[in-house]
């Protein structure tokens, strides 16, 4: 093989690289403002879902979790408000949880929502089960742990899927509730200070 073959084939495959490089920039210019909208219109349908009472979901505020960017809602019905919504996140058995949870006024756990996880199939992917996530509903702080035993008073663990099962309660919601309790409670004792 001489200079001028390597060359040759060199310059090819440069060639062929650069080709694709566009391809793959243009395809990416062109789908990635769908992408964006899509995720937008799937996180408001998403919260529309928890909170379907309410005629107003507005974003108030920006938090952090597991180094994870996160976002909180007040969800309103007319003047008045009737919960918030917060997004958090677990550390499950094989990936962080993202989940959405709705609360009332009082901070009672109404719903929740697994937006993405990469937890077992068959095991800890249980917890998107509606059976799962009804155990949430009227739960307040003190009842958000997990229990291996029956119970109704806290959150049953699902069989074989402890850890992901924690990972939603005792990390994703509750850490997601305390924040709220801490951050709404702060920002209305502010605006008393402030009136």
């Amino acid at each position: 093989m001489t200079g001028k073959d390597i060359f040759k084939i060199t310059f090819n495959l440069v060639v062929i690289y650069v080709i694709g490089g566009v391809i793959l920039a243009t395809v990416y210019a062109w789908t990635s403002p769908i992408m964006y909208r899509n995720a937008v219109l799937e996180k408001e349908q998403a919260l529309k879902k928890l909170m379907p009472e309410a005629d107003k979901i507005e974003k108030i505020g920006d938090w952090s979790i597991h180094e994870k960017h996160a976002e909180y809602f007040i969800a309103k019905k007319g003047d008045s408000i009737i919960g918030y919504i917060i997004q958090s996140f677990g550390k499950g058995y094989s990936s962080y949880i993202d989940t959405l949870i709705a609360v009332d006024k009082d901070f009672k756990v109404q719903r929740i929502n697994i937006l993405k996880h990469a937890e077992t199939p068959g095991l800890g992917d249980e917890i998107e089960t509606d059976s799962f996530k009804k155990q949430f509903e009227e739960k307040d702080l003190e009842h958000l742990e997990v229990l291996k035993s029956d119970t109704t008073e806290y959150v049953q663990a699902i069989s074989g899927a402890t850890i992901s099962s924690r990972a939603v309660t005792e990390d994703a919601v509750k850490n997601g509730v305390e924040f709220l309790i801490k951050t709404i409670k702060e920002e209305g004792a502010e605006h008393d200070r402030q009136s």
